[in-house]
């Protein structure tokens, strides 16, 4: 009988992230599981794409859609589009998305018309705002999920809310985190890795410095509400100098509104992840409109301020280092100055242990055991 074969779906940055430790796991599983990497191309750039596969040592992709650029509806239309014509040309028995971008949808959305399995891994994440585009592709994509993966409790409590089966629920961890420390550890042991990240890290010697990422539309596509956010930025660097690696989105919005970061903010191209993590993992707070970098800092036990007004991950709040500020200048101050104030929190989610994609695969490979024929 021929093995069961997974199409593992990726197409961003933070895709990348989650996907390298399942692929890891994947490989170890290979007299249960088969696999093909599809790569829907939706970030194509080195900065933002490429590097990753060098620093994660992921294999090239089986498949690249080549589907980047244009709005959500043109995006999403083009990466169904692709991925329905590379599964009839390579049929397979489940599709697993992570996360939720644009391309996470579109893959669930062909792969559910097509009659195929559906695996979410990092289900059940709810902000309540239904006004950022991730919130949609999460709910969407879980409404037709056949098995869902959590990060956190609170994840498995929304989609029981939903209405999904138990059974079809796994708490399993982050394997998000995963990465995070299979990476750490290369870094501690090659630091020249470290690369960009490195080299302004190691410019401030012993002295404090924060971080900032910024992409959210929300936060960077209202001229007001950017500048309201770096003049807030401006003030807490008057007293913390901020490192601030602008993604290309930002960049553009920056130049845009005529905005200057100011002499005390650095700014830099994107820095790939061993790059970032080699910055930020000693840094004295992250600001950041990342849901990832929440994470990432919770688990190294590095302040997070967040600049949103609600999070989909509960968990960097009750059980970790997290601190929502909100957009509006004031809020952002303050909460910068609070998490600064005291040591960052020592408490970790639960299943935050580096095996979350150890235990994916694990119920992935039982939920086809008792199945005849397939991959046939």
């Amino acid at each position: 009988m021929n093995l069961p074969q997974i199409a593992l779906v990726a197409g961003t940055r933070p895709n990348f992230v989650k996907i390298a430790p399942l692929i890891r796991a994947f490989e170890r599983a290979s007299d249960r599981l088969g696999y093909r990497l599809i790569h829907t191309g939706q970030h194509s750039d080195r900065d933002m794409n490429t590097v990753f596969f060098e620093e994660f040592d992921i294999p090239q992709p089986d498949a690249f859609l080549g589907c980047q650029g244009g709005s959500h509806a043109e995006g999403t239309g083009r990466i169904m589009m692709a991925m329905e014509e590379e599964l009839l040309r390579h049929p397979v028995d489940a599709v697993l998305v992570v996360g939720d971008v644009n391309s996470t949808l579109a893959a669930a959305l062909v792969a559910k018309k097509m009659q195929l399995d559906l695996i979410h891994v990092e289900a059940g994440l709810r902000s309540g705002d239904r006004k950022m585009p991730e919130e949609i592709n999460r709910m969407a994509t879980d409404a037709i999920t056949d098995l869902f993966f959590t990060t956190e409790p609170a994840a498995n409590a929304a989609l029981r809310k939903e209405g999904h089966p138990e059974e079809c629920i796994h708490f399993v961890g982050n394997v998000m985190i995963d990465n995070l420390f299979h990476q750490a550890e290369r870094l501690a042991s090659d630091p020249a890795r470290g690369g960009r990240g490195k080299a302004v890290r190691d410019e401030f010697g012993d002295k404090p410095y924060g971080v900032v990422t910024l992409h959210r539309p929300g936060n960077v596509d209202d001229p007001e509400t950017l500048a309201g956010i770096v003049g807030a930025l401006q003030i807490i660097a008057r007293d913390l100098p901020l490192v601030f690696p602008m993604h290309p989105r930002t960049r553009t919005r920056f130049a845009a509104a005529g905005l200057e970061p100011g002499p005390r903010i650095l700014v830099t191209p994107p820095l790939s992840y061993m790059e970032f993590l080699a910055l930020w993992r000693e840094a004295e707070v992250v600001l950041t409109d990342s849901g990832g970098v929440q994470e990432e800092c919770t688990a190294l036990g590095v302040r997070c301020v967040t600049l949103r007004d609600t999070t989909e991950r509960p968990a960097t709040l009750s059980d970790g280092t997290n601190m929502l500020a909100g957009i509006e200048p004031a809020g952002i101050i303050e909460a910068t100055a609070r998490s600064r104030s005291s040591p960052p929190s020592s408490r970790r989610p639960a299943l935050w242990d580096g095996r979350a994609a150890e235990r994916t695969v694990e119920a992935i490979a039982r939920h086809f055991a008792g199945r005849t024929g397939a991959g046939s």
